[in-house]
This record gives structure tokens, sequence and C-alpha cells, in this order.
């Protein structure tokens, strides 16, 4: 096989789509696939996650070996510390003449596999990953000259570029770009739920969830739980659910935080194209079929492609366009270490109790969840920039650094300098009592600002204003909410800024030590409900 290629196909990369394997010869090139040391603990991932790119991975070996190409696969238990590593290895056992990779979607992945052309001896290259909708030029250009980078723009050029939601002379589907505003009702119980369906495990999977179990012991994820796709089949079949169940509720109800459901009518599907088990446009299109044969409302179905054509793309453009200064940034010198109960979910706060221990349990939560609940108590609290990065990277199965880093750093935490955002999504309990129904099941009030039984969002929204008051003015959006601050007596200021940081204090005391093991379950453990 002198005159062969390697082709190395990444954990996140399992798709036929994949550049890398657009030319393999079945005859002369050799595939490999490798579970590794390094990416598995570089941060603490949810088991999940690990199962669940794990056991995709050896589901996608055995297709393509039933394709006619060549593989060779290195599990976990092979012991190899690094990608390059098993390269190293599949070259001494099987020579070849080059090596071909789709590029990582990580950037110190990049950086690594830059250096791999003199390490190895052999020459390397690197397609640009073609399965994305937005190209790396095409994004640089759409972003020259533009000192802020806002979504809504980038999302209209990909709609008119691919076609989506357009009619017939060029105008958006129903005159508006964006049904935004009819996406945002409450949630007070009002709609019947759909139960998800439990998705049966072969031998493969089964084999890695008791690998993943003794392998990371005290890793978050219940694997108990693990209900996950594992190949490209499935995970259509998934879509197909959804668009048939879900996806009528979906547009109302995609930003409602939920008690008794940590699904609710979301779609459940970012894993699965984040690993290639899916293709972005594809769903897309059958999305706006729905639409136009009348089986769900167009704010839905605009709803579901502004995430995927929309956010999606433009996220991975900003991640890739700014690197690495991208993630040094820290726009309000956030420093607080990060509380234990981010690893446990043991806090008195109703809705970031569900939020937390349905993420460390199932490695899921929906956007609000990590938006408004999680991410706004991050960005209230001060909490250190790159800890809350890392811990988003690390819980989540859909986490992987181009699309986790700009939504936390950016979105979350508006740390980036407000290249994304035109200004923090900081919002106090009554935003919280708003959209959904956890406020009821707790011990806090979103209609008290101070004393006891005050939620405590509330004084730490004015206490985020105060502290960063100049720089706030200075937003126009944020004009008329500091100019109310302003407008209120000292001593009430005080009081308010004083109660919040006794608040925090209270807050981050809460809890066991900090430890990164799966929590136990407990007497008021909601997982019946989701089962």
């Amino acid at each position: 096989m002198s005159d062969s290629t390697l082709i190395l196909v990444l954990g996140d990369q399992l798709s036929l789509a994949n550049p890398a394997l657009a030319t393999a010869d079945p005859v002369h090139d050799l595939v490999v696939l490798a579970e590794v040391a390094e990416e598995a603990v570089y941060v603490p991932h949810n088991r999940h996650k690990i199962a669940l790119i794990f056991a995709a991975m050896r589901h996608f070996r055995d297709e393509l070996q039933q394709r006619g190409l060549q593989v060779r696969y290195f599990t976990l238990a092979d012991g190899l510390p690094t990608l390059e590593a098993a390269v190293v290895q599949a070259l001494k056992d099987t020579p070849c003449a080059a090596l071909r990779v789709c590029e990582p979607g990580e950037y110190r992945l990049r950086q690594a596999v830059a250096g791999w052309q003199e390490a190895l001896g052999v020459p390397v290259e690197v397609l640009e990953d073609s399965r994305y909708l937005a190209s790396h030029a095409e994004f640089r250009a759409w972003a020259n000259g533009r000192k802020q980078l806002r979504m809504e723009y980038f999302y209209r050029e990909m709609r008119r570029k691919h076609g989506i939601l357009l009619e017939v002379d060029g105008r958006p589907a129903g005159d508006r770009w964006n049904f935004d505003q009819e996406n945002r009702v409450g949630w007070r119980g009002q709609e019947s739920i759909p139960e998800r369906r439990q998705l049966r495990q072969d031998d493969i999977t089964r084999t890695v969830l008791a690998e993943v179990a003794a392998a990371f012991p005290d890793n978050p994820g219940d694997l108990e739980q693990f209900n996950y796709a594992c190949t490209a089949a499935e995970a259509c079949l998934e879509f197909d659910w959804f668009c048939r169940h879900a996806l009528p509720g979906f547009g109302s109800y995609q930003d409602a935080l939920v008690e008794e459901s940590p699904w609710v009518f979301h779609s459940k599907l970012s894993m699965y194209l984040n690993i290639g088990l899916l293709e972005p446009l594809p769903l897309c299109a059958r999305v706006e079929q729905a639409w136009r044969d009348g089986s769900c409302s167009l704010a839905a179905a605009e709803g579901f492609i502004r995430q995927v054509l929309g956010w999606r793309e433009y996220v991975r453009g900003v991640y890739w366009l700014t690197m690495p200064e991208y993630k040094t940034r820290n726009t309000f010198a956030a420093k607080t270490p990060l509380p234990a109960f981010f690893w446990t979910g043991d806090t008195e706060l109703r809705c970031l109790q569900r939020a937390l221990r349905q993420t460390l349990d199932l490695g899921y939560a929906h956007h609000i969840q990590r938006l408004m609940v999680i991410g706004n108590f991050a960005l209230l609290a001060g909490l250190d920039v790159e800890a809350v990065c890392d811990w988003y990277l690390a819980v989540y199965v859909d986490a992987f650094e181009w699309v986790e880093l700009p939504n936390t750093l950016g979105m979350a935490l508006h740390a980036d300098n407000g290249l994304m955002a035109s200004k923090p999504y900081a919002a106090s309990g009554k935003y919280i009592q708003r959209q959904g129904d956890h406020c009821k099941e707790c011990k806090f009030s979103p209609a008290k600002m101070t004393g006891e039984g005050a939620c405590p969002f509330n004084a730490l929204y004015w206490r985020f204003i105060d502290r960063h008051l100049d720089r706030l003015a200075a937003n126009p959006r944020m004009g008329l909410i500091v100019a109310n601050w302003r407008k209120r007596a000292p001593a009430e200021r005080k009081a308010i800024t004083d109660w919040a940081d006794r608040s925090l204090a209270l807050l981050l005391a809460e809890a066991s030590p900090p430890h990164r093991s799966h929590r136990a379950a407990d007497a008021d453990d909601c997982r019946p409900t989701w089962r």
C-alpha cells in the first residue's frame, strides 16, 4: 500500500459527505478512526457525549466496511494517547504515501494537525469541511468591514443563497424574515407534550455504554437514561418523529421553561448535526415543506430554520474568524470561581436546579435554559469566563468548541465586547416567571426584590447594572434601564446591591465541596417524568 492514502475520520465527521472520503479508493486507501484519551478527557465530558460519539464511530466503521472500504479502528482500550499517535501506529502497521483529513472543528486540534506533516514525514492534506453551508471565505467576505456581526443579516443572506423560505419573487415567506416574536409563549401546562421515542440499543451501543461507564466513573451523565441515535438511519427517524409530533408546537414554545419535561417540543437534533449523522440543508428543506403542506405554522418552520441555517452557521463563522484571540475576551472582567453546585445541581433556585440537573444527567438543555437560566446566572454573578466556557464544553452532548464558545462567551456572558449581541442577555426573575412554571415550585419569589424569600435574580440583575454602569450607559439599548437605575435613591440602590452581595455569597457557599462526580438520585429527582 505504498502508494495509498491514509484517511483520518474524526469523531465529529461521521458522514459519507465528509470530503476526505469523497475520493477514497477501496482497493488502496485505508480509513482510520480512533478513540483516544486526549479527545476524551481534555474536559470532563458528559458520559452521554462520549458514549454517543464512540458508538456512532463504531457504527460508522461498520458502514464504511460494508461499502467496501478498508478501515483500521482503534478503541480506547488500545491505549493511544492522541490522534497523532493513532496515525503513527496506523502508518507503522500499514505504510501509506500520504494522509488526508477533513479540517478539525476545534482550533486546538487544527493547530496540532498543522504540525503533523513534519512530524510524520508524509504529505498531509487538510480539506475544508464542505458539509457546512457557508465556507470560511464566504463568512469572511460577509464580515469584512462590519464592526458588529449581527446574525440576523447573515441569516438573510443564507436564506437567499440556499433559496429557503422565499417566495418566487425573492421576498421572504410571509413578508418577514423573522418570526421570533411569535416564538416566546410562556409555559402554563396548556399543551400535551408528546412522549419521546425510546431507542433500541444494539450490541455495539450496549458495549460502548458499559465501557464508558467503567472508564469514566466520575464524569457527569446518567447512562441509564441514554437515548440517543447512534447511526444516520436512526437519526433520520428521530428527525421524522420531530416533524410529525413536535414541530407544530416548537414555534410557540421554543423559549418555554417547563417543569415536567426536558425536551418539550424541541428537536433534540443538534448533536446529530454536529457529529455528521444528519446534514443541515435537507432538514431545512423538509421543515419548509412541512409548512407549505400545512403541517406547522410559518413561525415554527422559520424558528427551526433560523437555528440551523442561521445560528449554527453564524457561530461557526464567528469562531474561525476570531480565534484564537476570541477565547481570551472577558468584557466585564468576570473572575468569580465556578460554584460547586454547577457539578451537582444542588441549589435552592428551582429554575437553576432543574436546568443543571437535567444538563448533568442527560447532557441536554434547550437554548433558553442555557442562555437565560444558567448563562444569565453566570453573567449576573460574574463567574469566571474561561471556567464557564469549559463547563459548557464539558457537560453538553452537542458541545464542540466552534459552536459552544461563541454561544457561551459571546451570547450568554456578553464577554466578546459586543461582537455578537447588541446588549447583554441579562434578566431578572420576572423573565423566568413569565417563560415557565418553575417559580411556583421555588422557595424564592420573583415578586420580591430584597428580604427573606426574594428571588436572587432580581437583586443580582441590578447589581450587574450597577457594577458596569458606565459601560452599559454607552449602549443605546441599555439607556432606559440605566436611567431608571440612576433615578433611584442612593439608599435604595445600596439596599439592593447589598442584598445581592449577601444572596450571592449564600448561593456560592451552597452544596458540597467541588467535584465532578455524577449526582446521585434523591427524593426530589426529576427523572421519573423524563423516562
